[in-house]
């Protein structure tokens, strides 16, 4: 019939039915489902156990800081301590167990808050205390046997705890600290002098401060729940967004290589979110992503040179990384690194300490309740060449600018230095500034000095002869004061006619 004829007819062919239609452009776009980049495949892999630094007590103070701080020699891990702040200087090719008394850097009188390593000397570190101090420690490459208690510098200028400290990315001996009473001060180190207060731009408590690449201008969050922008030689804000994230809990901010802003915060319904920001278009983020609602707050590690973020939440057992490109949606997650322990803090590496030999392009310190965990994150690559797209020149140890150029508003970028074939450091690299820098000075013997001049061949056994020959001392010069007063006692009744 013809109804069977319509239903089961026969179909038409394909040159009756014309040219296909293309495709609509949001399908053709979907069809590329994978994104091209080369670091789609970075994988994180924690140490083994004899690689890692165990028995160390982790300080339980309840601040969002990172707690530990790394460069190419020492790892700086704040730790509990009786009677004052203290912080742990470890060599980083010295793995296993730390001696229960292995010397700490002991100068203040409270609670230590944050520590951070100098971009141009290797041997300095600079500390913040709940004591409103801020000190400066030399740290020599061979430790020492006796705990560190004379910092190089105090700087006293708050008059509440520091919590912030951050060096200057290419100006050297130039140091920013931020305290609970809301003042930023900008140091000269090498004199010990206060160079820029900023105690009028914030009105509530400062949550972080990161300088941008070349330090002309720092980025904040603080408890009001603004995003600032701050030209600290003008003193002036440049820019400014209220409620980045509407949330109550703590946001950070950093500064990204380009210039643009990526913070981490909360929403209303207590999310925790990541966005990114163009400074000059503050009203409205380029990207915007929720991610879950645990509590820790997102501590972002940014690596300029291959332009990923590393989210760290403390009390969380898993980073999360994330690629940051020009093209939308501008923030590409890639992966999670996770664990079964939850980290207390976290230390980042610069890319002068990594191994370019196993394409490691970031290394973490993740702290545990009693040990500092490292954790690599590698590029897969078979080759066995240096990988000159993986490792860009970086920032080395050289200043760009002494700290009077950048107050005499004189900018510049970094001083970079190749790792072909693994970075080398300069031989006898002196701290030069226009004026007297404390700094140079090297620190003068005498008995309340804690720096040794022992050789890097000083081993256990040897320490353990002295501390025999020491303890037979102890009996011969015991034994002779007895003597002594026996003699005294028989010249005494010889004397008296008594004998």
């Amino acid at each position: 019939s013809l109804r069977l004829g319509i239903v089961f007819g026969p179909k038409p062919s394909l040159r009756s039915c014309g040219p296909a239609p293309a495709p609509h452009p949001r399908f053709a776009m979907s069809r590329r489902v994978v994104r091209q980049s080369k670091f789609r495949h970075v994988f994180g892999q924690a140490m083994k156990a004899d690689q890692c630094y165990e028995d160390i007590r982790v300080s339980k103070v309840t601040w969002d800081s990172s707690f530990c701080a790394v460069n190419p020699k020492f790892v700086a891990i704040i730790v509990e301590s009786g009677g004052g702040g203290a912080f742990l200087v470890l060599q980083v090719a010295k793995t296993g167990r730390v001696d229960k008394n292995h010397p700490l850097v002991c100068g203040h009188t409270a609670p230590v808050l944050d520590i951070d390593w100098c971009p141009h000397n290797d041997n300095v570190i600079a500390s913040g205390s709940e004591d409103c101090t801020v000190m400066v420690w030399q740290i020599p490459d061979h430790l020492t046997l006796r705990s560190i208690t004379d910092p190089i510098v105090v700087l006293e200028g708050h008059s509440k705890r520091v919590g912030i400290i951050s060096w200057h990315p290419t100006a050297r001996n130039v140091l920013l600290s931020a305290g609970s009473d809301n003042v930023i001060i900008i140091w000269n180190v090498g004199t010990g002098d206060p160079l820029i207060t900023l105690d009028e731009l914030h009105s509530d408590l400062i949550y972080n401060v990161c300088w941008n690449h070349n330090g002309s201008l720092i980025c904040t969050t603080s408890k009001d729940k603004r995003v600032r922008i701050i030209d600290p030689r003008e003193q002036c804000i440049v820019i400014e967004k209220e409620k980045a994230h509407e949330g109550a809990r703590p946001m950070r901010a950093i500064f990204l290589a380009d210039g643009k802003v990526f913070t981490t915060g909360f929403s209303k319904m207590s999310e925790r979110q990541l966005a990114l920001w163009d400074p000059k278009h503050f009203d409205e983020p380029m990207a915007l992503q929720e991610m879950d609602t645990s509590n820790g707050v997102l501590l972002p590690f940014y690596d300029a040179d291959s332009s990923i973020v590393y989210l760290c939440g403390k009390g969380d057992s898993s980073i999360r990384y994330f690629e940051i490109t020009p093209e939308c949606p501008y923030v590409h997650y890639i992966s999670t690194f996770s664990s079964k322990e939850p980290q207390r803090g976290m230390g980042f590496m610069t890319r002068r300490g990594l191994d370019v030999s196993r394409c490691e392009i970031a290394r973490f310190f993740k702290l545990h309740e009693r040990k500092c965990e490292p954790i690599t994150m590698t590029v897969p690559r078979k080759s066995d060449l240096f990988q000159d797209d993986l490792y860009p020149d970086t920032p080395g140890p050289e200043a760009a600018l002494d700290a009077e150029e950048w107050m005499g508003g004189k900018n510049a970028n970094a001083v970079l230095v190749s790792l072909r074939g693994g970075y080398i450091p300069p031989k006898n690299r002196e701290l030069k500034s226009a004026k007297r820098n404390l700094l140079d000075n090297k620190p003068p013997l005498g008995p309340r000095r804690s720096y040794s001049t022992c050789e890097s061949n000083f081993s256990r056994v040897s320490l353990e002869e002295l501390l025999d020959e020491v303890k037979s001392l102890k009996v011969i010069v015991q034994s002779q004061e007895r003597r002594i007063s026996e003699l005294e006692n028989k010249l005494s009744k010889f004397t008296n006619g008594t004998a």
